[in-house]
C-alpha cells in the first residue's frame, strides 16, 4: 500500500511547503468531505475541525473550511483543543469525521492533519488511500450556492470535554495531590488546568500561555526537565507533561525521576487485572516497548500482545479483538472503555485515582519492572534510501541480529514524520548494545547523509 500524502500519523510537513500549502489544503478538504458524503446518501453531513495552537493553524483550518463548505458539507469550528476531545466530539456530536490540525510534539514550523472517522476511530490505511485517490482524480462534486456547506461555532466544546475527561474517572476527588502540569503551550492550555484543579488537585502551571510560536517550545511532553525540576522545587507529588495536542504523556516520579509509558501501562494494567476490568487480561503495546514489560504482565496474571510502531495500529488491534488497554512506551496510552484515542489528560487522572486509592507514591507505584537494556538512537537523514541498497549497513544489521541471537532484538526504521532514521537495540549488555547502536548510526550517516 503506497500512499503518497498520508503517513504514519495523518499529513505532516512544514508549512507552505507541500502538502502543507494552502492551494493543496483546499484540495485536501476537497477530497475528505467528497469520500464520506460517498459513504451514504443522508440530507446532511458535517466534519469537526479542531486545532492546537500554532499560527499556521489559521492558515489551515480556512483553507480546510473552503474546501468542505464547497461540496455543500458542513463544518463546525471548535478552535484549539486536544487530539482526543476532537475525536470524542466527532462522536457525540454525530459528525461524519473529525480533523485534528497539528504536528504533534514537532516545533511551530510544522504543521499536520490528523483524521477521524464517525466514532472517533483514527482511518485506517485503506480509507487513506481511497482519499488519496479522490484527490489525484479530483472528481469532486462541487455545489451551487444553496447548497455550499456552512461553518460555524460549537460554543461550548471546551465544557463537553472538561466535562467528558472529569467523568472518565467518576469525578474522582483528588483533594491532597499536588501536580505539576506541563501544557506545552499546545491545544490543552486551557481544558488541562480546569479539569484537575475542578476535581481538588493543587496545580502548578507552566507553559499555558501560548503565542502560536512557542509551542513544544523547550517544554511538553519531548522536553520533561521543567516538570522534573518543578516537582522538586514545589515538593510536588507528581509530574505531568503533555504534548502539543495533548495525545500523549511523560510523567515524572516525586523524586523527579521520569516514569516511561511502559511502567505507565503497567500501573494501569495491575489496577485493571485486579478489579477484573482489563478485558481478556490483555495489554496491546508496540515493538517499541520492553521486553522487561511482558515478564512483569505475566507475573500479574496478563497476556501481551505486540503491533508495529504507531498508536492507530495499537488501537486497531484493540478495536478488533475488544481489549481495554493499550499503548506506547512514548507516552501513547488507550483506554478502550471510555475513549478511542490516545489522551494525556485521561491517563493523568487515572494515575492520580490510582495515587489516592493504593495510598501510594507514583514512585512506589513505577517500581513495577525490571528493564532489559534498551538503546535509542535517531539519526537525522538526507534521504529515506531503503537499507537493503546500503550493504554496509546490511551487513551491519546482520552481525547484531547474530550477536543478539533470542536474548535482544534491534528495531530499524525511518520515521514516518521526519526526516530520522531510529535505531533500538535491546539486549543483556548495555555496553555491547551502544557500541552496536553507534556502529550502525554512522554507517546509516555515510550511507544516506547526515
Amino acid at each position: 500500500m503506497n500512499r503518497k500524502i498520508f503517513g504514519t500519523d495523518g499529513i505532516r510537513g512544514v508549512i507552505n511547503k507541500e502538502p502543507m500549502t494552502p492551494a493543496t489544503i483546499v484540495k485536501l478538504g476537497k477530497s475528505i468531505a467528497q469520500y464520506f458524503k460517498n459513504q451514504n446518501s443522508k440530507p446532511h453531513h458535517q466534519i469537526i475541525i479542531g486545532k492546537d495552537t500554532r499560527i499556521s493553524g489559521y492558515i489551515i483550518e480556512n483553507a480546510l473550511t473552503a474546501g468542505i463548505c464547497a461540496t455543500g458539507v458542513d463544518v463546525l469550528l471548535v478552535g484549539p483543543m486536544p487530539t482526543p476531545a476532537i475525536a470524542h466530539l466527532a462522536k457525540t456530536l454525530n459528525c461524519d469525521a473529525g480533523i485534528v490540525i497539528s504536528a504533534s510534539h514537532n516545533p511551530a514550523k510544522d504543521n499536520g492533519i490528523k483524521l477521524f472517522d464517525s466514532k472517533g476511530f483514527k482511518l485506517p490505511d485503506e480509507v487513506e488511500l481511497e482519499i488519496e485517490k479522490i484527490f489525484f482524480s479530483e472528481k469532486f462534486d462541487l455545489v451551487e450556492a444553496e447548497k455550499l456547506g456552512k461553518a460555524r461555532r460549537v460554543d461550548d466544546a471546551r465544557g463537553r470535554y472538561i466535562s467528558y475527561a472529569k467523568d472518565s474517572v467518576n469525578s474522582y476527588n483528588l483533594r491532597g495531590i499536588k501536580l505539576v502540569l506541563d501544557c506545552a503551550n499546545g491545544a490543552c492550555y486551557y481544558v488541562a488546568p480546569r479539569i484537575f484543579l475542578e476535581l481538588g488537585a493543587e496545580v502548578v502551571v507552566l507553559n499555558d500561555e501560548p503565542d502560536g510560536l512557542n509551542i513544544n517550545l523547550d517544554c511538553g511532553a519531548t522536553y520533561p526537565e521543567a516538570i522534573q525540576n518543578a516537582v522538586k522545587q514545589y515538593n510536588a507529588n507528581i509530574g505531568i507533561a503533555l504534548d502539543g495536542d495533548g495525545d500523549r504523556i511523560t510523567v515524572c516520579d516525586d523524586k523527579g525521576k521520569i516514569v516511561d509509558g511502559d511502567r505507565i501501562m503497567l500501573i494501569l494494567a495491575e489496577d485493571l487485572i485486579k478489579n477484573k476490568k482489563l478485558n481478556k487480561n490483555t495489554l496491546v503495546v508496540t515493538d517499541y516497548s520492553n521486553l522487561g514489560l511482558d515478564a512483569t504482565m505475566a507475573k500479574l496474571g496478563g497476556n501481551t500482545i505486540r503491533v508495529k510502531n504507531g498508536d492507530r495500529y495499537v488501537i486497531e488491534e484493540m478495536q478488533k479483538k475488544n481489549y481495554s488497554l493499550g499503548g506506547e512506551k512514548s507516552g501513547h496510552i488507550i483506554f478502550g472503555n471510555c475513549s478511542t484515542t490516545g489522551d494525556g489528560i485521561i491517563t493523568g487522572l487515572q494515575l492520580l485515582r490510582i495515587m489516592k486509592e493504593s495510598d501510594k507514591k507514583i514512585s512506589e507505584l513505577a517500581n513495577c519492572m525490571i528493564e532489559f537494556p534498551q538503546v535509542l538512537v535517531n539519526v537525522n537523514v538526507k534521504e529515506k534510501k531503503p537499507f537493503e541498497e546500503m550493504p554496509a549497513v546490511k551487513s551491519k544489521v546482520e552481525e547484531i541480529n547474530n550477536a543478539l541471537g533470542k536474548k535482544g532484538r534491534m528495531i530499524l526504521r525511518y520515521s514516518g514524520t521526519e526526516n530520522l532514521c531510529r535505531i533500538m537495540i535491546e539486549g543483556q549488555d548495555e555496553n555491547d548494545i551502544k557500541l552496536f547502536a553507534n556502529e550502525l548510526a554512522e554507517l546509516i550517516k555515510k550511507g544516506v547523509g547526515a
